[in-house]
């Protein structure tokens, strides 16, 4: 089995909304998650994941600090060793780009009617952010 290093950002703004994407591929295409990818060779966590929010959302964003690891399977002996980071939105101009079709801030009580990533309400939700 191999093992793909990734990032990806919990974004959250003053008021309470956290940033999503729509998958515009699979896995879980059409599901909404937290912006993220696979890190490129010799690329930190952090840069991972200030990189991959700015390529699928247009969003400038600051690392904070690392919230956990998440295990996602991709496929035939593939499984993305996710490193979950928070971070501070500096600005920026939202746009979907890359791999995401869709970017919006949503309020933690809008969550549950979200068709979301498999796991990814449990995960934020050990990570401190609940849906109302």
């Amino acid at each position: 089995m191999r093992i793909v290093r990734a990032a990806a950002a919990v974004v959250v703004r003053e008021d309470g909304r956290l940033l999503l994407v729509r998958r515009g591929r699979e896995p879980q295409r059409g599901r909404w998650s937290v912006p993220g990818g696979k890190a490129e060779p010799g690329e930190t966590v952090a840069q991972a994941a200030v990189r991959e929010t700015f390529e699928e959302t247009g969003a400038r964003v600051r690392v904070e600090r690392e919230l956990g690891t998440v295990r996602v399977p991709g496929g035939a002996e593939i499984v993305y060793e996710v490193h979950e980071v928070a971070a501070t939105f500096l600005g920026g101009t939202l746009r979907p780009g890359d791999d995401a079709d869709a970017v919006r801030w949503v309020a933690p009580e809008e969550l549950p009617g979200l068709e979301t990533t498999d796991g990814l309400l449990e995960h934020l939700a050990r990570f401190g952010i609940h849906a109302a």
